[in-house]
Formats: structure tokens, C-alpha cells, sequence
């Protein structure tokens, strides 16, 4: 439970069927007493208990560690996708089940679907607000102890459901993309764990030129062009990070596009890699809608993406997450770009 309106629908969904008991995490978050206390009155008004699972030592280590070091790399990551396979769907799912729990329940908008002993990963039914990309990297033993009772139904449906049950304060707290940053920025958030790292450093061109100075990697990624800072003739994107030389390479925006992608790490929830010959829906980023691309893949793990059509802003640290129609297949980390063909 997070104090939020899809964990509460899934207890009032879940509760005249089942034995429900709620857990809440204690992570990192800078409210956490006030968010605490407000899972304790929803749990209270539900009728069922409450548990605390205090993580905030593993978070830290597996979750803020990597999103710190990503950046400090030139690196995007995506702490929510990590935070599910170590944290949520990790440590917090074995607690659950260590104290007697059969499963766990998430207000995640994404649907599980059993055939024979295998269990497959599909999109939510309100596309708007799927959530199955933040859950690509999940294994098999973890999805066969996951309900998502939210899967068939959109968020407007779910908002209207917990206020037929008397829950009508829901709107305005949606929760926030990255937990632990509340209302702090990236870049200063990072800046406090900098030390020892160049924070200065110069702009470039791709014909070599410097045009400015930049106030740390960081601070940038692929496809930025606000805050850089720089007077150009005409509008000029992030195109690379080059640590080595501390150095933020822009371009215009054809520089951007490129229709193949390196990614590495592929993780396949199926235990197997997908059919090499057909076509699929690779989303490079979860506000990506996803484009058409074949799968070149190689036995150390690693492997390429090849787009139909050119894409922008191919990010390294970020997630190529692969979909067959609606099922998703599993996902690799994305490493680098090639050029058009």
C-alpha cells in the first residue's frame, strides 16, 4: 500500500475474496511520516492490517546507488525499473510471503496471464496508463506470485470505484515518477552525492567546437535543449556524453536519429530469446509509443535492435523493452547507437 488510489482499489477489489493484509514500504521517501500515516487511516477504513517493511538500507544500496553512479557515467537510468526487481517485487515480496502472505497485489496497470505453468506479461488495458515496461525486467517466479487486479480496468474507472466505497480524496495524489526525489531536482539531488566528481566542464559541437561550459554530465541527457546555456543560429540538442573528456556534445536535431540500437543484458521473461525472424514493438524509453524493429542477437547476452524507421534520442542506461503486440517479451539495456543506415 502507498496511500494512493490504485493500492487501495486493489484491497477493496481483492478483500471479500481473499485474506488482505497490507504492507507498506519505508523506503527513502521525504515525507514518510505523513505518507505513513495516511496508509494507516486507509488501512484502518479498509478493515485490514498493516504492516511496515522498513527497506531503506537495501533502497539505498540498490536503488539510489544505481541511479547516483548511472548518471555519474553519462548514463539515464531508470530507477523505477530497478526498484521493482530488487526492491518491490524483491525484498518486499519475499517479507510478504515470509509472513504467511500467498502472493502479493499491486496497483500496477498491467495484466498476467497463466498457460499451463507459464506465466506472460501483457500491456494494461488503459494504454495511457500501462505500467508493464517498468516491470520488463521481472523474473518469472516473481510474476507467478504478482496479481495486478488493476489490468482490465482504466484509472478513471479505478477513481470512480474507490469512491463508490466512500474514498473521494484521491485526486491531486498521483504518485510521483521518482520517489526519493519529492520535490527536489535531479541535479542537485546528484550534486550532493558528487564527491569527487568534475562538475564543470566544456560544450562542443560535433564539428569540435566549444560553445560553453556545462555544470556537470549529470545534469544533461540525450535529446535535452533547455538549460544548455548556449547562443547557436539555430536549436541545438544533447547528443552525447563523453566522461572521459567531461564533455557535453550537441548537435542539431537530425543528430538525434538513429535506427539501430546496441543493448546488452537482455532478459527474457519467457527464459528464452524470441523468434529472431519476426518483427516486434521495442519502446526505447516508457514515454516512447514504441516502433516497429527486428532482433539481431548474439549468445553473450547482448545484441542489436534495428528500426524500421529512424528513432530520437537513443539513450544509454535506459531500457529497450520488446513487445509482441500486446505481450511483453523481455528487455535489454541500452549501451549505444548506430548511425542510419
Amino acid at each position: 500500500m502507498s496511500g494512493g488510489v490504485d493500492s487501495t482499489a486493489c484491497a477493496l477489489l481483492l478483500r471479500d475474496h481473499y485474506q488482505v493484509e497490507g504492507f507498506f514500504m519505508h523506503l527513502a521517501q521525504p515525507d514518510f511520516t505523513a505518507q505513513e500515516e495516511r496508509v494507516q487511516s486507509i488501512a484502518a477504513r479498509l478493515g485490514i492490517p498493516l504492516h511496515v517493511i522498513d527497506l531503506r538500507r537495501p533502497f539505498a544500496e540498490k536503488v539510489l546507488n544505481y541511479f547516483s553512479d548511472s548518471y555519474f557515467k553519462g548514463l539515464t537510468p531508470n530507477p523505477c525499473v530497478i526498484c521493482n526487481r530488487e526492491i518491490k517485487f524483491g525484498l518486499f515480496m519475499h517479507a510478504m510471503l515470509a509472513s504467511g502472505m500467498t502472493a502479493m497485489a499491486t496497483g500496477h496497470y498491467a495484466r498476467i496471464q497463466k498457460t499451463g505453468t507459464a506465466y506472460r506479461l501483457y500491456k494494461g488495458t488503459d494504454r495511457k496508463k500501462d505500467q508493464s515496461y517498468f516491470l520488463s525486467r521481472l523474473s518469472r517466479e516473481q510474476l507467478a506470485k504478482s496479481i495486478f487486479p488493476l489490468g482490465d480496468r482504466t484509472k478513471e474507472s479505478t477513481y470512480h470505484f474507490v469512491k463508490e466505497h466512500g474514498f473521494d480524496d484521491f485526486h491531486g495524489l498521483e504518485s510521483q515518477d521518482v520517489c526519493f526525489l519529492a520535490n527536489n531536482e535531479i541535479g542537485n539531488f546528484l550534486e550532493d552525492r558528487a564527491s569527487g566528481i568534475d562538475t564543470v566542464g566544456p560544450i562542443i559541437s560535433t564539428s569540435g567546437k566549444r560553445l560553453g561550459s556545462h555544470r556537470g554530465l549529470f545534469r544533461y541527457t540525450i535529446g535535452q535543449r533547455r538549460g544548455l546555456g548556449i547562443a547557436f543560429e539555430s536549436p541545438l540538442y544533447v547528443v552525447g556524453l563523453d566522461v572521459a573528456a567531461n564533455a557535453v556534445i550537441v548537435g542539431g536535431n537530425q543528430e538525434l536519429l538513429r535506427d539501430r540500437i546496441l543493448a546488452e543484458k537482455f532478459h527474457w521473461l519467457a527464459g528464452s530469446a524470441p523468434d529472431k525472424d519476426k518483427l516486434y514493438t521495442v519502446r526505447i524509453r516508457y514515454s516512447h509509443p514504441g516502433s516497429i524493429a527486428k532482433l539481431a542477437l548474439h549468445a553473450d547476452g547482448s545484441g542489436e535492435i534495428l528500426f524500421d524507421a529512424p528513432q530520437r534520442a537513443i539513450t544509454p542506461g535506459q531500457f529497450a523493452v520488446v513487445y509482441d503486440e500486446s505481450q511483453l517479451l523481455g528487455s535489454g539495456i541500452i549501451v549505444g547507437e548506430r548511425s542510419p543506415r
